[in-house]
């Protein structure tokens, strides 16, 4: 088997496994290749360096971000799941549709609703990780939202 590093016209990354070079051309020309993204069938062999093997007395370190920066190429979301997807966010839609957006000044204002400061209202924003792991530790009531929101100025 030989692998190759493949691409579509609109510029999706994927990986084929074919018998030889031959049976690639013999699928391509078939038409028997399509980008598991986007569908499109214009597929070529996307430049691919030479897989040089290092010593075996070496040791390699992966940056974490390694992973981040290779597309990810994947089927089409089953219909149960996309079903799933839309029923979740318009639940989420519905529960923020009385809450406010304090954006990056959330756990300021969680902390203070908390500790009595301010009055208590629904609300949801910004907070890295850290933030949201001491508002926990301080028994701060807060969960994740499910699916992004966009800020409301970012909005059409």
């Amino acid at each position: 088997m030989i692998v190759f590093d493949l691409s579509c016209d609109h510029g999706h990354a994927f990986e084929g496994w074919f018998r030889s070079s031959d049976d690639f051309v013999a699928q391509q020309d078939k038409g028997l290749l399509i980008c598991p993204q986007c569908g499109s069938g214009a597929i070529e062999k996307a430049p691919m360096a030479p897989a040089v093997p290092r010593k075996g007395n070496q040791i390699v370190e992966r940056a974490a971000s390694d992973a981040s920066k290779r597309p990810v190429a994947n089927a089409p979301m089953p219909p149960e799941v996309a079903a799933a997807i839309e029923q979740l966010a318009k639940a989420q839609a519905e529960a923020l549709k009385d809450s406010t957006w304090v954006g990056k000044s959330f756990a300021e204002q969680s902390r203070a609703m908390h500790y009595g400061e301010r009055e208590q209202a629904a609300i949801h924003g910004e907070a890295s990780i850290d933030e949201a792991r001491e508002l926990l530790e301080e028994g701060v009531p807060i969960a994740p939202l499910p699916l992004p929101v966009a800020p409301p100025e970012e909005l059409n």
